[in-house]
């Protein structure tokens, strides 16, 4: 077969100009992903050995061996893992496969600007250690490597495939010779990169970064008296006991478990032993990783029996709300041959999940109300995500609620639902709530005036799921969720909070607006659903609410912003009869005796106001400019 030359695609075209700028200070990392690499090929392909053992006749002992050769100036990277045929070299190493690649290569961008930056860690550009992510560890040789060369054979087939490439935009594979199954990645070495031919320097990589590995590392002879030797201890870590576990090694067993360079924020490893046997190992990261919100969901942990890899993403082991959580979970009961469907409905596996949600929410908890200011972090990066919960894990629905922290108008800090509960104003019969986009522009709402004057504090709810778990989980300790952008919110029953007694009386009196909230039904009609006076708004004139039963205000946005609505709800118009522009409107109305050309002008103006606060467009910005002119001529001419 000829030669066949590719060209990357456009993401990786962009990342390979970035890493061969060396944007990363530490470059050793290169030979930790490529060794995580050779090593789940021996997994993969030890896992397909229970159903196909024909496929390791006579090579059963899985190993990576490094093999520097000092004239060539090379370093090779070898395993006797599952290899690669012709497509899947074109794939896997022609394209970052996975979501999120846009954003990854965003902050790479922005971190090259920011060259030479320390980070916190002083380990380089704040939050650029991220080769790894979308499965991009492979192309971390380019840092190192002028070219790089993969000689591949796929267990089971007879062809051998060599990808060439110098970094720079394309590739080229052709057919070649490999005497077994595995791969070799061979680096061409940069010349001032010596060092990382030299077997003391290779030796401290290996143990530092990847002596987790559970199969040998082997380093082969350099010189002509060297001898062949084991590089790390190759015992699967989570097998070992805990105390003989450094923070160092599970980091760095982190890091190849999840393919990241953050430090795990939260470590659980734990064996259980009696009517169900298993170990966990698992981490929660410090930062959120791109791909966290993408549409498939899927949970990141891999499934070992025995010691042997099963599958790297078993959905079975935990929900989708716990999708951020790393690691991996050695079963001793399941069977190794275990198929994809036995795993659906196993029973065993499902007791094993059902501990494994305990345990985190209850990890979760205690670091909740042990470290808060670390927990808002957490909460900051994943609790979006672990409100999904709320909505789809009713048995643990009561737990995941107490875990759960939310802004609210009482400050910065982040609150438990019971902080609020035990909060409530005397008279207070609800939990309010307000939704939107952004905390602060929902915590300026008009909607919140009445509220904040009675000193009842009310939710700001940022977060699309938001509109979903709050009807499902319907109330907190008796104590219904209700919307502040809703009608039928009684804020009269509600007593004001204590020293406001004097701010009442200065209060402006409230005026008989009813002859302006006729002609502003005049003049809006089907439009709007009805006009009232509010008891809500303390400084601005107007405001929209939806009626109690009718579909909130931000849910309805969402649900039209992704197509699955097309048509608008008409909402309360509510003014403010102590402000003086609807007391002025009031008295033209009056003086008009219905609707004159002023009003009907102030009517929309009103409306559209109403609607640029909530974030919506006016409807017709033509008619919005001509009414503007007119009221601001008249006022001109006036005085």
């Amino acid at each position: 077969m000829t030669k066949e030359t590719f060209t990357f695609q456009a993401e990786v075209s962009k990342l390979l100009d970035i890493v061969a700028h060396s944007l990363y200070s530490h470059k050793e990392i290169f030979l930790r992903e490529l060794i995580s690499n050779a090593s789940d090929a021996c997994d993969k392909l030890r896992y397909r050995a229970l159903t196909e053992p024909e496929l390791i006749a006579g090579d059963g002992a899985f190993a990576v061996s490094l093999n520097v050769d000092s004239k060539a100036k090379t370093l090779t990277v070898s395993d006797n893992g599952i290899g690669m045929g012709h497509d899947e070299l074109s794939e896997t190493l022609g394209t970052i496969a996975r979501s999120g690649t846009q954003a990854f290569m965003n902050q790479l961008s922005q971190a090259k600007k920011d060259d030479g930056k320390k980070g916190k860690d002083g380990k380089g550009p704040e939050g650029v250690d991220l080769i790894g992510q979308f499965g991009v560890g492979f192309y971390s040789a380019f840092m190192v490597a002028d070219t790089v060369t993969v000689v591949t054979r796929k267990a089971g087939e007879e062809s051998a495939w060599v990808w060439t490439s110098d970094g720079k935009g394309q590739f080229t594979i052709e057919e070649g010779e490999r005497a077994s199954r595995g791969t070799d990645v061979i680096l061409h070495m940069k010349k001032e990169e010596k060092e990382f031919l030299e077997a003391m320097r290779i030796e401290t990589i290996v143990k530092t970064y990847s002596d987790h590995i559970g199969i040998p590392i082997v380093l082969k002879p350099i010189k002509k008296d060297d001898e062949e030797r084991t590089l790390n201890t190759a015992s699967a870590l989570w097998t070992r006991d805990k105390k003989d576990i450094t923070e160092d090694q599970y980091k760095e067993f982190y890091h190849h478990a999840a393919h990241a360079f953050d430090d795990p924020w939260l470590t659980l490893h734990n064996r259980v032993e009696g009517v169900m046997a298993y170990t966990n190992l698992l981490f929660v990261p410090s930062t959120r990783p791109f791909d966290l919100f993408h549409p498939d969901r899927k949970t990141q942990v891999k499934l070992y029996v025995k010691n042997v890899f099963i599958t790297d993403n078993c959905e079975e082991l935990l929900p989708g709300y716990f999708r951020f959580v790393r690691g991996i979970v050695d079963s001793e009961d399941l069977p190794l041959n275990i198929s994809r469907e036995m795993l659906q409905n196993n029973p065993a596996l499902a007791k094993i999940r059902k501990a494994l949600v305990k345990r985190l929410i209850g990890e979760l908890k205690k670091k909740a109300e042990k470290v808060p200011e670390e927990y808002k972090d957490f909460w900051e990066n994943f609790g979006p995500v672990i409100k999904e919960g709320l909505y789809e894990d009713f048995e643990n629905r009561d737990k995941l609620i107490e875990i759960a922290r939310f802004r609210s108008t009482h400050g910065d800090d982040l609150i438990s639902l019971k902080d609020y509960v035990g909060r409530l104003q005397p008279g207070q019969d609800a939990i309010y709530y307000i939704t939107g986009e952004d905390a602060e522009q929902v915590a300026r709402s008009p909607q919140l005036e009445g509220f904040r004057a009675k000193g009842v504090e009310v939710l700001l709810l940022t977060d699309p799921v938001d509109e979903f778990w709050l009807p499902s989980v319907g109330e907190f300790e008796g104590k219904p969720f209700k919307s502040a952008t809703r009608g039928g919110v009684d804020l009269d029953k509600i007593e004001a909070k204590e020293g406001d007694d004097k701010a009442k009386k200065d209060e402006p009196a409230k005026s008989d607006v009813s002859p302006l909230v006729a002609a502003l039904k005049v003049a809006l009609g089907d439009t709007v659903k009805d006009v009232r006076a509010s008891e809500r708004l303390t400084d601005s004139a107007v405001c929209l609410v939806a009626e109690e039963g009718d579909m909130d205000i931000h849910m309805e946005r969402l649900l039209k912003q992704h197509k699955q609505l097309d048509h608008s709800t008409p909402r309360i118009l509510e003014v403010n009869p102590s402000h003086g522009l609807i007391k002025a409107l009031n008295t033209a109305a009056q003086e008009a005796d219905g609707l004159d050309s002023t009003v009907e002008d102030a009517a929309w103006l009103l409306l559209d106001q109403a609607k640029i606060v909530e974030g919506e467009p006016v409807s017709d910005p033509v008619a919005f400019s001509r009414r503007m002119a007119a009221v601001m001529e008249k006022g001109l001419s006036v005085s």
